[in-house]
Parts: C-alpha cells; sequence; structure tokens
C-alpha cells in the first residue's frame, strides 16, 4: 500500500489512526557521510518488503552523537530529537549503529541515552531492530556481554546458515548472504549463556542475527542486510582515503566475497600502488567505477523477506492489543499463525 515519513518535529504532526497502519520510528545514528544514505537505505527496504501494509516512519536522533555543525541544522527539519521519542507511541522501533570511537563503548558520548532506549524499547515496543553497533549496546546494557575487538575489520560478504528454527528465518534458502562491516564482535557463547537464540551464523564472520524476547521481541544484527550494493564500496573508498591521509596505520583489506575475480584484481593493484605512493591526492584516482561495475546484491531477498515477516509481526501484535482481553504471552514461539496469509 503506502509508506508515509513523518518528517514532524513536533508531537503536533498530523497521525495515521488507521488500524492497518504500522508505526515505526528510526534513530538514526550513522556518521554524516552515511546519514542520508542509511535513511534511504531503511526507508526503501521497509517499502519494498511491505506492498499490503500502510506504514508510518518517524525519524529520531541523538544528540549527543558527534556531528558537524551544518549536519545539526539540517537534521532539525527533518529529525525529532531523541527527546521525543519517550512520549511517542511506537508499535516498532529501529536503531542504527555508528562508527565506534572509543575503546569502550560505556566511553562514547551517546551511551546513557542509548541505554535509556534500550529500557524504554522493551517496555513501549512489541519489536525493536538493533544494528551492529546499536546491538553490541543494548547487550552490553542488558546483560553485560562485551564486545571483542577483531584482529582486523571484518568486512566483507558471507554465507551465512540458519543456528535455529525460527519464524523470522523460516522458508529462507541456505546460505543466506549478508554484508558485514565491523570493528568488533560478540562472543556466541556468552549471548546463549545470556538467553539469547542464535538465529544465523557464519563460518568467518561468526554471529550474524540474534534475538530475544524481553517484554518486546528485541532482534540483533551485526551485518547489514540493508545495504545497498555499492555500500561497502564506498565504505571501503573511505577507509582507503583514510590510510592515504595518514589517519589510519594500514591499508583496507579488500572486502570478502565481494568483488569479482577481474574487479579485485583492480582493487589489489591500487592497494599495493597506494602503500608506495602513500600521498593524500592519490585518491582521486581510485578505481570507483571499475570496482563497482559488477558488483551485485545477493543479500536483498532475505532482507525484504526479513523486514516483509517483522513488519507482519508488529501488525499482528497491534491487532491483538485491539482485542485481547488478557495479557499477552510474548514470547517468540508466541508469533501469528498466519503470518504467510499477511503477505
Amino acid at each position: 500500500m503506502a509508506l508515509f515519513l513523518d518528517c514532524g518535529r513536533s508531537a503536533s504532526a498530523v497521525e495515521l489512526n488507521a488500524a492497518n497502519c504500522v508505526s515505526i520510528g528510526l534513530v538514526n545514528n550513522m556518521p554524516d557521510a552515511a546519514f542520508a544514505a542509511t535513511e534511504r537505505q531503511f526507508t526503501d527496504l521497509i517499502r519494498a518488503a511491505t506492498p499490503n501494509a500502510v506504514v508510518l516512519l518517524k525519524l529520531f536522533a541523538i544528540a549527543q552523537v558527534p556531528r558537524q555543525a551544518g549536519m545539526r541544522r539540517a537534521l532539525g527539519d527533518r529529525y525529532r530529537d531523541i527527546a521525543e521519542l519517550w512520549d511517542t507511541r511506537l508499535d516498532g522501533l529501529i536503531v542504527t549503529g555508528t562508527e565506534p570511537r572509543a575503546e569502550n563503548l560505556i566511553d562514547e558520548p551517546y551511551w546513557e541515552i542509548l541505554s535509556t532506549l534500550v529500557d524504554w524499547a522493551r517496555a513501549h515496543t512489541a519489536s525493536t531492530i538493533w544494528s551492529c553497533l546499536a546491538a553490541h549496546a543494548a547487550v552490553l546494557h542488558a546483560d553485560g556481554v562485551e564486545r571483542r575487538p577483531l584482529p582486523e575489520k571484518c568486512c566483507g560478504v558471507f554465507a551465512c546458515r540458519r543456528a535455529a528454527d525460527h519464524p523470522m528465518t523460516q522458508h529462507f534458502p541456505e546460505p543466506l548472504w549478508v554484508p558485514h562491516s565491523r570493528y568488533n564482535d560478540l562472543p556466541e557463547r556468552a549471548l546463549v549463556c545470556c538467553g539469547y537464540k542464535i538465529l544465523t551464523c557464519s563460518a568467518a564472520a561468526g554471529v550474524d542475527a540474534f534475538a530475544r524476547q524481553d517484554g518486546s521481541f528485541f532482534l540483533f544484527f551485526q551485518g547489514h542486510p540493508e545495504y545497498d550494493a555499492d555500500t561497502l564500496l564506498r565504505e571501503y573508498r573511505r577507509d582507503a582515503a583514510r590510510f592515504l591521509a595518514d589517519e589510519r596505520a594500514h591499508y583496507p583489506a579488500t572486502p570478502v566475497g565481494y568483488f569479482n575475480a577481474e574487479a579485485t584484481a583492480v582493487a589489489e593493484a591500487f592497494a599495493g600502488r597506494a602503500r608506495r605512493d602513500r600521498r593524500r591526492q592519490l585518491i582521486a584516482e581510485f578505481p570507483k567505477t571499475a570496482l563497482g561495475a559488477g558488483l551485485k546484491n545477493p543479500w536483498r531477498p532475505a532482507a525484504l523477506g526479513i523486514y516483509e515477516k517483522w513488519v507482519a509481526y508488529l501488525s499482528a501484535r497491534k491487532a491483538e492489543r485491539r482485542t485481547a482481553s488478557f495479557p499477552l504471552r510474548r514470547t517468540w514461539r508466541d508469533w501469528p499463525i498466519n503470518l504467510r496469509a499477511m503477505r
């Protein structure tokens, strides 16, 4: 049907009250350079995954996330401050990650707000999706599960397998291809010991998606099913530029399983040149066009399936709240039986 983007900055903005309208909040924490692309990626993904639903998407930003002054002014025209979220009625919530700056998450300037957000989402949403660093923050706050730094950045497209039977991953073929881009990892054993259910994992990238019912159905992604085909390429170029500007010690590794053989050779040739001739101006010759020519998006079908199921879950929970005269047994086994019929 339709996705409506509510860019009002106050609670007086027009609301959609249709019984079949699902309201979702997006807390966009991404850095300035990736901020607009992230909003578009999630908006496009939800719209494409829900042709039979009416979705109202509300945008929120956390003031404590470091930003340039110009970006803050731009946000004022489209995004609500996170303080407005506490009095907003939502069915679901999506919280994005951001680029880590501190060695420990609790030292990040937005840590206190993210912690509050975890508690609020547990009590006030039917389900919340936590993406990448937001997933790390949520499990640290809730259960003390600490991320661990990786020897090098986990970057690429990885084959994942289903680790458990769950409605969220039913009817998906294997392997599931998922982009990952992160410097840290969550240990599977610690997650399981704290009651999290591992949904998908990769032999190379570790835990991909996991979940737990804790008041709200929390769904966590260490990967990025929302990514465009060229997102990893843009991040790879950004990291190359930082190396050439002497802002990082090592040239970035070529993303795993991402480029075809011809593009991989081009990437490695430029990497060798960058290491020999390290100067800021060389980024102008980065072979972006050649590297992007053969890119594909094999993770898109699974991403659409995930968000289709998630919005169907939100819609079913909303319908149950309207008709139920008893408390809901909010466990993952209690998913609506007729998800397929709601497509």
